[in-house]
């Protein structure tokens, strides 16, 4: 009397690894994708960055690569997720014992000429921001307004005076707050011109700018020279450039005496902020 077999056997255990293989690499394709689509649309952020430093006035848009790094990522989830199922199917198959048959070229071709595409979309770009870049950097140089290599920058013919400063800019700030109040010295207005540049996605260096005065001293310069308004109350501005290195500037008590003829014996009254200056910037 024959036993009865079965109508299928499962398949050889080297069918199964080598669909196991085939899926972890397919696997492995996806999360490369993932990583270099996040990598390219960081590029975009990353140049905008650059652009910013160089000409803030003048940000420029570099959104092509994000749409680039979006479409690689999306390609790679899309392709883990068919991977997934194109597994699942076959080891259904083996179980079954189903003989082995061709499968379709369609994902890896198609992944194959989605890519090829994607890299030269991405050279022409590169090439064409690289073209815009150089011929930014002709057009525009950068300067300092202070050299980097001097404690005190000479007086400019606008009389502004810079003192380099041996702390931050918000240490050199708090310095000045807290010898204005010592003094009784009324501080009007602390502007954070970096801080609202930040709040419209603009880059700019750490620059504050202090309004201080005093009463009693500023009426009878204004009472001799009523010009000297325009230029009061005093001012000290406290910048970092382009090399990190912070200063301390202000408009030169002697170049405002000659602007508004401010009488010698009240010069004093404004020439307080070279003090002030030089005790922030120590």
């Amino acid at each position: 009397m024959s036993v009865p077999t079965e109508a299928h056997q499962r398949a050889d255990l080297r069918d199964y690894l080598a669909a196991e293989r085939t899926f972890l690499a397919w696997v492995r394709t996806g999360l490369a994708l993932m990583g270099f689509g996040f990598v390219v649309a960081r590029f975009g952020l990353f140049l905008q960055q650059i652009r910013l430093f160089g000409n803030p006035l003048s940000p420029s848009s570099y959104g092509v690569s994000l749409w680039f790094g979006t479409a690689l990522i999306s390609v790679g989830v899309i392709l883990n997720l068919s991977s997934a199922w194109r597994h699942v199917r076959l080891v259904r198959e083996l179980d079954r014992g189903e003989p082995a048959c061709s499968r379709s070229l369609t994902q890896s071709v198609v992944t194959a000429i989605f890519l090829a595409l994607v890299g030269l979309a991405m050279a022409i770009y590169l090439i064409s921001v690289r073209g815009s870049t150089n011929l930014h950097s002709e057009d525009t140089k950068e300067t300092t307004v202070a050299p980097a290599t001097s404690k005190t920058a000479p007086e400019t013919g606008n009389g502004i005076v810079s003192k380099s400063s041996n702390h931050p800019v918000e240490q050199t700030v708090e310095k000045l707050k807290t010898i204005l109040q010592s003094k009784g010295v009324t501080l009007f207005a602390l502007i954070d011109h970096s801080g609202e540049a930040e709040k419209v996605g603009m880059k700019m260096r750490p620059t504050k700018l202090l309004i201080f005065g005093s009463p009693k001293a500023g009426t009878p310069l204004m009472l001799a020279s009523p010009s000297i308004a325009l230029d009061l109350p005093l001012k000290i501005l406290v910048w970092e450039d382009g090399q990190g290195k912070v200063w301390v500037s202000y408009n030169s008590p002697e170049y405002l005496k000659a602007r508004h003829d401010v009488p010698q014996d009240l010069l004093q009254n404004i020439a307080v902020v070279e003090n002030l200056a030089a005790y922030a910037a120590e």
